[in-house]
């Protein structure tokens, strides 16, 4: 990462760019902004607005725009499927420098402590099947909504090799001592089986979980929001893999009849559900190794062991 992406955005002059930004594009100051979240690099705001309630997103990494052009893409094919979002209204950079995304305020509450989770999960597998239906060129992060093509993996082989780099994660798990023999020989057995596949690439949401759904009172999904993961993809196992990963097994079963899964299905998808949960672990293995952080390398070993899986022996 270059010095001009790592720096970090003064709080006060992000405040300032998102008055910029609404006053250009709505032609009028706004009434009020409100700091909603943010970071080093990273901040969110809501803007009242005459015109009426806004989110203003931006980011000081310059290759940031690239996301939201994505999401914006995503967004705009989801919402033509039947899935409620949060349209995007603009993006660009020129205005203050630096990569921003503008969308409406969405009424509701994220889902994540909402009384009615289970009837939201039900909805929120049927919202995935729709984006499912969402059919893509390529696969990974760089599809239809890039006009770039050398970067681009046409087919399903060479993302896994490519892109995500499977065969060095399932390496790294071995190395750090995640998985025992048998795991591991089943994990590289699936891995072998999906390198041979010849899938049809569909969107994926990349991250369908209770924290990125607003609901209103009733348990009605009112917008799937943060679609920064999103991607072209296999359907349904790698949404899967991350929707129910950190779900309980009552809640689960609910994600998946909103789907429209048959029990049977379900248990025959379940090695590759698992096997892209546990590569996807790699990433956070590989960071802990690196700072020597043992304690949570021996949490990950419990977790992929199964010994959490408290259903089966």
């Amino acid at each position: 990462m270059t010095a001009a992406q790592e720096a970090p955005i003064d709080p006060r002059k992000a405040r300032s760019n998102a008055g910029k930004i609404i006053e250009h594009h709505l032609g009028s100051k706004p009434k009020s902004i409100v700091a909603r979240g943010g970071g080093i690099t990273n901040f969110v705001f809501e803007v009242r607005h005459a015109e009426g309630d806004f989110i203003v997103r931006m980011n000081a990494t310059p290759d940031k725009l690239k996301d939201y052009l994505k999401e914006q893409w995503a967004i705009t094919k989801a919402s033509e499927a039947g899935v409620p979002t949060a349209k995007i209204l603009e993006v660009g950079a020129d205005i203050i420098g630096m990569p921003y995304m503008v969308l409406p305020k969405v009424e509701g509450q994220e889902a994540t402590h909402h009384p009615e989770r289970f009837t939201i999960l039900r909805e929120m597998g049927r919202l995935t099947a729709l984006i499912h239906s969402v059919k893509t060129s390529g696969f990974g992060q760089t599809f239809d909504w890039s006009g770039n093509t050398l970067s681009r993996k046409e087919t399903w082989k060479e993302y896994l090799r490519g892109e995500l780099k499977i065969e060095a994660r399932v390496d790294l798990l071995d190395e750090q001592d995640m998985l025992d023999a048998g795991q591991l020989k089943r994990l590289r057995s699936v891995v072998r089986d999906m390198e041979r596949w010849d899938p049809s690439p569909v969107l994926n949401h990349g991250d369908m979980r209770l924290k990125n759904v607003v609901a209103d009172a009733s348990g009605g999904i009112t917008a799937v929001i943060d679609w920064e993961c999103c991607a072209s993809n296999v359907a349904p196992y790698w949404d899967l893999s991350m929707a129910l990963h950190d779900l309980s097994v009552d809640a689960k079963q609910e994600f998946l009849i909103g789907y429209g899964l048959k029990e049977e299905k379900i248990r025959e998808m379940a090695p590759i559900i698992k096997a892209i949960n546990l590569i996807n672990y790699a990433p956070y293995v590989e960071r802990a190794a690196a700072e020597r952080d043992k304690a949570r390398l021996e949490q990950y070993r419990t977790r992929l062991s199964g010994a959490l899986d408290l259903y089966s022996l």
